[in-house]
C-alpha cells in the first residue's frame, strides 16, 4: 500500500499550489478531483483538448497519480460520452482507478445498476476500472447495497470511506463482505456524531482496517481526505495522519 492525499484536502487551491504543498508535506502520490462544481479542475475544461489536459495533469511534478475522482454535470448519452473521454485521459496519464458517486437515495436500484454497468464497460475499453464511492445520502451508504451492486456488475469496485459507516445509518453493519471489492480508500478521523475530527480524536481504527485490507490482498492507495477545520492547523493534521499510516504499513 502507498499513502496519498486528495486535492479535496485543499479547497480553493490550484493544482500547482497543491503539488507544492504535497512536496512540502513529503507525499509521493496524489488523487485528483475532476469535479464540475468543486474539483481542482473542471471536467468540461479538460474535455475540449484531452491531449493537452494530459500534459497539464502530468507536467512539472513527480507525484504518482493514484486515481481520479469524477463528477460530471452532463446527463444522458452526453454523460457517457464525457466519461469515455475521461477514461482516455486516464489512460494517457497512466491512471487506472476512477472514483464515481452512486445515485441518491430513492433512485430505482435497477436504474443504478444499468448506469454503473455502462460506466464499467466504457472504462474497461481504456484499461480503467470504476469504483463507486461510499457516501452518506446515497445508495452507497449501505454495505448490503454495495455488495449487491458489486455482485451484479462484474468489474465494479468500491472507494471505501470508513467514516460513512461510523456516522451513518449502517454503523452497526460489518464491512467484511465488501472489502474484497475495494479499489481505493479515503481516510480521515471520525466520531459517531461528527464526520471529521482531529486525527487521533475519533473512532477510525486504522490498524484494524489495514489488517483487513491486507487480508484481501489490497495493495493500492490509502488516500488522506481531510478538509480544513476551524481552530486546527491543516498541515499538522495532514502530516499527523500520514505519519500514523506510515507506522502501520
Amino acid at each position: 500500500m502507498l499513502i496519498s492525499a486528495s486535492t479535496a484536502c485543499w479547497p480553493g487551491r490550484s493544482l500547482p499550489e497543491i503539488i507544492e504543498i504535497m512536496y512540502d508535506l513529503e507525499f509521493a502520490a496524489i488523487e485528483i478531483d475532476l469535479h464540475e462544481q468543486d474539483g481542482v479542475i473542471k471536467p468540461s475544461e479538460l474535455l475540449e483538448h484531452v491531449d493537452r489536459a494530459a500534459h497539464v495533469l502530468r507536467a512539472g511534478h513527480r507525484l504518482d497519480i493514484v486515481g481520479y475522482s469524477i463528477q460530471l454535470d452532463s446527463t444522458g448519452e452526453q454523460h457517457y460520452a464525457d466519461f469515455g473521454e475521461i477514461c482516455k485521459l486516464a489512460k494517457l496519464t497512466k491512471v487506472v482507478t476512477l472514483t464515481v458517486p452512486s445515485a441518491e437515495l430513492g433512485t430505482p436500484f435497477n436504474e443504478e445498476v444499468e448506469h454503473l454497468r455502462k460506466l464499467v464497460q466504457i472504462a474497461e475499453v481504456e484499461g480503467a476500472r470504476v469504483a463507486v464511492k461510499t457516501e452518506l445520502g446515497r445508495l452507497s451508504e449501505d454495505p448490503d447495497t454495495l455488495m449487491v451492486l458489486c455482485n451484479n456488475i462484474e468489474g465494479l469496485g468500491i472507494t471505501l470511506d470508513p467514516s460513512v459507516f461510523i456516522v451513518g445509518p449502517a454503523k452497526q453493519k460489518s464491512l467484511d463482505k465488501i472489502l474484497k471489492f475495494v479499489y481505493h480508500v479515503h481516510l480521515r478521523d471520525t466520531k459517531p456524531d461528527r464526520f471529521q475530527v482531529s486525527v487521533g480524536q475519533g473512532s477510525v481504527d486504522y490498524a484494524k482496517l489495514i489488517t483487513q485490507l491486507e487480508r484481501e490482498k489490497y495493495d493500492r492507495a490509502l488516500s488522506i481526505h481531510i478538509t480544513p477545520m476551524e481552530g486546527l492547523e491543516h498541515r499538522v493534521e495532514m502530516r499527523k495522519l500520514r505519519r500514523l499510516l506510515e507506522t502501520l504499513l
